[in-house]
């Protein structure tokens, strides 16, 4: 009967519910310990720091969920800025802009999710090569310039904080997209597909499960998503320069991996991957304020990394062994 019991305690304790474990952990101790980190304005500069992470890493779990990567993400979102800074200088009203850089992250993910779903190239080496074509674009069109003119309402809303608050307006439309993406992810026949086909994609097609069209689909959602970040980039730091977001990616696939999602696919919650976005970015806020160096940062960031691929795998091989000796 002991046994019988233990099991589903074993199966219960998840990587993801680690990981929201121990950000609630270390906001703790960071509001108990580190000088500054519970202000109002500290807090809002850090949701604002970690928003850009937090909204490509929407559209980014259901393409690891699905087995797939982009790592071309931060060069979209700085091809959006450059683009939007470029067409700002020739005196395009920035509510043209907006739809028009939205469009262009569209068809950056469409050109990915085709590569992929039509030639059957794997997603690693495509968006390698995007990557570099992407930032190789956007300074050509933009150059070494910075465009920070842009309107004051639309700079307001992205770096701005709701009154006397620490909640950033930027949070709002945010809290909305990741409303929408849990309900898709994991309330619908489309994302209960991700899983499927990330689990097995032979499977997943066998069962009927339109595999090319639903990971086309999740390319273009992520070039969407990334230009969006490029057009919130732009705004919240009021510079559009031709590298903005440059290792934008590696934090976006740590986080996502730090919540739990598998990077072999068919596993992993929303709910995990923001969780581990929001303990990055506080990391990262903490060890600003204590002064660590941005290179130490980009080396625990790493480390992170390594973690996130690890942990679920050791945690687990630890609940089989312990299974395997009670079966024993």
């Amino acid at each position: 009967m002991a046994e019988s019991k233990s099991l589903p305690l074993t199966r219960a304790i998840r990587w993801d519910t680690v990981v929201g474990v121990l950000l609630i952990v270390v906001l703790l101790l960071s509001f108990g310990f580190v000088d500054g980190f519970g202000n109002a304005l500290n807090l809002s500069f850090l949701i604002g720091n970690t928003l850009p992470i937090a909204l490509i890493a929407l559209p980014m779990t259901m393409l690891v969920v699905a087995g797939e990567i982009d790592l071309s993400v931060a060069s979209t979102a700085g091809l959006s800025g450059a683009v939007m800074g470029a067409l700002w200088n020739q005196g395009l009203t920035i509510e043209l802009i907006i739809p028009l850089c939205l469009l262009l992250g569209l068809a950056c993910g469409l050109v990915n999710g085709l590569l992929v779903t039509k030639l059957g190239l794997p997603s690693l080496a495509v968006t390698i090569g995007t990557l570099a074509a992407y930032r190789g674009l956007a300074q050509i069109i933009l150059g070494s310039d910075a465009v920070t003119d842009f309107p004051t309402q639309y700079l307001d809303f992205a770096a701005g904080r709701i009154g006397d608050t620490f909640i950033p307006y930027a949070l709002l439309p945010f809290l909305v997209l990741l409303a929408i993406a849990v309900v898709v992810l994991h309330a619908t026949p489309f994302g209960r597909s991700l899983f499927a086909v990330g689990a097995s994609e032979e499977a997943a097609r066998f069962a009927g499960v339109r595999v090319k069209r639903n990971k086309l689909l999740l390319f273009a959602a992520t070039g969407l998503m990334a230009s969006l970040t490029g057009i919130f980039w732009a705004l919240h730091y009021a510079s559009a320069r031709y590298d903005n977001a440059t290792g934008l990616e590696l934090a976006v696939i740590a986080a996502v991996l730090l919540g739990g999602i598998d990077f072999d696919g068919g596993k992993g919650t929303l709910g995990g991957a923001v969780a581990g976005v929001f303990l990055l970015g506080t990391l990262q806020n903490v060890m600003s304020l204590v002064d660590v160096s941005a290179q130490s940062q980009i080396v625990v960031t790493g480390v992170l990394l390594v973690i996130s691929v690890l942990g679920p795998r050791v945690a687990k091989q630890i609940a089989l062994n312990r299974a395997g000796r009670r079966a024993a």
